[in-house]
């Protein structure tokens, strides 16, 4: 990778965190807090505090400053464990995050409505979160704590550490804003989860075929000529009779995979084939990079 290719790729990181957590601030501001959707996180933690001290302060606790007073301790504590390289970008994501909350004003885009506020809300969030993935940092709260959990609870996963924490201010949520909102934010942390990985892992779904087959050379000389796609010819033992079999594997089109079983079955009725999903398919006629 040369010089302008490393700047090009340091300036598009920089672009999608400041976007990414600016339509993750929106999201929060004016979907979320407006009706009390605690969706987890510390911003969902946010939303409790600023709702329980409204007595206490005028307005409440404000969210971007409970964001940044918890991690600030959470990040001084990643920097002593894991060291300055880990924190870097995701430091800067999670103070963006507390600025944009700072300044964006609080607008209740769903009008009172919490089953468009959980739409909007998962909608937006998931394209914040998926925008901030695609540069290849977090922004911190409970994704950090669960990494740093990680490293003394090696038997579970960051992802099933960071579900029983967000879990757990999901039901905190439920105490102080009520039950009917905590299972609207379950489904809008749904949504956002869907919309998160339709953006890192790309919305053109395409199919992976597996064909074993006696007639491997006829089914493939179709995909290449017929179909004009390529083909991967693999050598595999079947244990139940201990014999050679030739296994053909190609990636099509949804549309092209009801093309592909018919072209199999015309050539060979007794074809078994296996068709899986392909979340993203770059290069050789699919994607661009």
């Amino acid at each position: 990778m040369n010089e302008k290719q490393r700047r090009y790729r340091t300036v598009r990181a920089y672009l999608l965190i400041a976007a990414g957590t600016a339509v993750m601030a929106a999201a929060i501001k004016s979907t979320f807090d407006p009706i009390g959707l605690v969706t987890g996180g510390f911003t969902g933690i946010g939303i409790m505090i600023r709702r329980l001290t409204q007595d206490v302060v005028k307005g409440g606790i404000p969210i971007w400053f409970t964001n940044l007073v918890f991690n600030i301790p959470l990040f001084a504590a990643a920097f002593r464990l894991k060291g300055a390289k880990f924190i870097g970008r995701t430091m800067l994501a999670s103070f963006l995050l507390s600025f944009w909350l700072g300044v964006i004003p609080g607008i209740d885009l769903a009008g009172g409505d919490i089953l468009l506020a959980s739409v909007y809300g998962g909608v937006l969030t998931g394209t914040g979160i998926g925008l901030v993935l695609s540069a290849q940092v977090a922004t911190g709260g409970t994704d950090l704590i669960a990494t740093l959990l990680h490293m003394r609870f090696r038997a579970y996963s960051v992802a099933q550490i960071l579900q029983v924490i967000d879990g757990l201010v999901i039901l905190a949520g439920m105490y102080v804003c009520g039950v009917r909102n905590s299972l609207y934010a379950v489904f809008a942390v749904i949504l956002t989860s869907y919309v998160s990985d339709l953006i890192t892992e790309g919305g053109k779904f395409s199919k992976a075929v597996y064909i074993i087959s006696e007639q491997y050379l006829q089914i493939a000389d179709a995909v290449m000529h017929e179909m004009h796609r390529g083909t991967t010819l693999f050598s595999a033992v079947g244990m139940y009779r201990q014999e050679e079999r030739k296994i053909l594997f190609c990636v099509v089109s949804k549309k092209e995979v009801v093309t592909l079983k018919e072209y199999s079955k015309q050539i060979d009725p007794h074809a078994f084939v296996i068709v899986t999903d392909a979340r993203e398919v770059l290069g050789e006629g699919f994607l661009e990079y």
